[in-house]
């Protein structure tokens, strides 16, 4: 319905930000990760997804669209809804719950609070499945990444594949690996240096 929203900062609370657009206030459930990058009174974009579910119809926000895209993702696995999305971006950036799900990470999805050992497995085992049989796709059905078949092997493979979760295209991905030494670097920062030239 609306692909983001531009206006003034008109209100922040626990996460909560109020987007005034043209005299009509917004009101959308964030991460803390987004909700530190507003300042009140200050325009801010937030890239926006509806979520509606019986007689519930909330509009949430994020600063990034790599952020909305992991949001999006984790609605997609069982048992986990739009709270628990929350907290787990709240307290992993979108590159590091990619790492997370590609390497098999229970501890860095469990830090976030109310997502317990159980849930975090079914997140890996349920996205990294899709992920490597190219089947990621959101919670309104869109598919990620052209389709693309990733099976984690290497770290290159593995930074493919956590991009692929943030919904890069194959040949978007490929072009921002070249030239980053694999080798010496972590997976992490290979992720982050990727990221840095897809944004440029």
């Amino acid at each position: 319905m609306f692909y983001y929203l531009e206006g003034k900062v008109a209100h922040i609370g626990p996460s909560l930000a109020v987007i005034d657009c043209g005299g009509v206030g917004f009101s959308c459930f964030t991460t803390s990760r987004t909700l530190g990058t507003l300042t009140m009174g200050k325009t801010a974009k937030l890239y926006t997804f509806l979520y509606t579910r019986e007689d519930v119809m909330d509009l949430y926000g994020f600063a990034t669209e790599q952020e909305r895209t992991s949001f999006q993702m984790l609605l997609g696995v069982s048992g986990v809804g739009p709270k628990a999305a929350i907290a787990l971006l709240s307290t992993n950036s979108p590159e590091n719950l990619a790492v997370a799900i590609v390497s098999d990470d229970t501890k860095a999805l469990t830090s976030a609070p109310g997502i317990g050992k159980k849930i975090a497995q079914r997140i890996i085992l349920e996205l990294k499945d899709k992920l490597s049989k190219g089947q990621i796709v959101t919670h309104t059905g869109e598919a990620y990444a052209g389709g693309v078949t990733v099976i984690p092997q290497d770290k290159r493979s593995e930074a493919t594949a956590a991009l692929a979760v943030l919904g890069y295209a194959p040949g978007e991905i490929a072009t921002a690996l070249s030239g980053i030494d694999m080798a010496s670097l972590e997976l992490q920062d290979i992720i982050k240096q990727a990221l840095k030239k897809m944004v440029k």
